[in-house]
């Protein structure tokens, strides 16, 4: 901080220019940065960072504060890096434990893993809009479809054990976890459509809006998926509808979040909040670990002539919705690793969608 006083230290004698003279600090290394102060008369400005007299200004004093203002941006920047290293630290940590638990070692524990990264990405989004108690950002057509693929996997899973994973955590903790995504699936659509609808951005959330009611848009998703999967689904549970609703929701889910990339794609200056930038994350780190896993198993997906058809098309969704994140992926890596927002430019909506 510059001397106040006019100290000797920074004081700049009139008509006499002075080396070494800028502000507080040993002689040549004033603190506001100069190392030559200008001369000047009393009271009036001193480059050196002191004041030449009563009601002086130091150049000195502006830097120091700029650099607090610095200072302190850093400080909130690393507690916001650290808050999120601590909540996917939290996250790992618990799948570890759930790992040694109930998977025996099974790879078919990839299943568990993709379904609990999607629990954990809606916890996230809940967290954020009761917290803030804002809807803003948040698709209202992506809840509708995870809702639905929620609630069509359970139908079949309850029912039947074709589709669970072979492990322990398919006795019981499968069924919990979408259970669990269900509920904050409808709670979030809930808080968008009835709660927060004030902050809610219909505006932006126009994925599919043509010939269709006002926020009736996903369906140009959900219609012809379901036709598909009505035509192509496996048959591990020898049972036509407990087979087509866990295809339905394989392959639906590999587009559920294509309205809430596009309303990310849609605003104006790009900027996603950073929790709601984790809630996509979690579900795109929940697709790579089932990708991981179909990718090695799909011929188990067979239809009743033993044809594998819906195995390579449920590859190939999954892949396509990687492929679509993969510019939200490169910019959330920056965001988290500088904690600050996640800015999409222009050009990475493009091939979002």
């Amino acid at each position: 901080m510059s001397d106040s006083g006019g100290g000797a230290a920074g004081y700049s004698t009139p008509g006499a220019p002075q080396y070494g003279g800028g502000g507080y600090g040993a002689p040549g290394q004033g603190y506001g940065g100069a190392s030559y102060s200008a001369p000047a008369p009393p009271g009036g400005y001193s480059s050196g960072g002191g004041y030449g007299g009563s009601g002086g200004f130091s150049q000195g004093g502006v830097e120091d504060d700029n650099d607090a203002k610095k200072g302190g941006k850093k400080s909130i920047a690393l507690q916001a890096l650290n808050q999120n290293v601590l909540m996917w630290a939290g996250f790992f940590t618990f799948s570890l434990f759930v790992y040694f638990l109930l998977s025996g070692g099974d790879f078919s524990f990839l299943m568990t893993y993709g379904a609990m990264a999607r629990l954990f990405g809606f916890g996230i989004l809940n967290f954020k809009l009761f917290t803030s108690k804002r809807a803003t950002g948040i698709s209202a057509k992506s809840m509708q479809l995870y809702a639905v693929v929620f609630l069509c996997r359970l139908s079949s899973i309850f029912r039947h054990e074709g589709y669970l994973p072979y492990d322990k955590s398919g006795d019981w903790l499968y069924h919990l976890i979408e259970f669990g995504s269900l509920s904050f699936a409808v709670s979030a659509l809930y808080a968008c459509l009835v709660l927060f609808k004030d902050s809610y951005q219909p505006d932006g959330d126009k994925f599919g809006e043509m010939n269709v009611p006002p926020g009736y848009g996903a369906v140009y998703l959900a219609g012809p998926i379901f036709l598909v999967a009505c035509l192509i689904h496996p048959n591990l549970n020898s049972d036509w509808f407990s087979d087509v609703a866990w295809t339905y929701s394989m392959y639906l889910e590999s587009a559920a979040l294509i309205p809430q990339l596009y309303m990310f794609q849609k605003q104006k200056n790009g900027v996603v909040d950073l929790l709601t930038a984790h809630f996509v994350a979690a579900l795109g780190f929940g697709r790579v670990m089932e990708f991981s896993f179909w990718i090695y198993s799909y011929k188990e997906l067979s239809s009743s002539n033993s044809s594998i058809l819906p195995g390579y098309i449920a590859i190939l969704a999954q892949f396509i919705q990687l492929v679509l994140m993969i510019d939200f992926f490169w910019y959330y890596f920056k965001a988290v690793k500088n904690a600050t927002p996640l800015v999409l430019p222009s050009h990475a909506g493009s091939n979002m969608v």
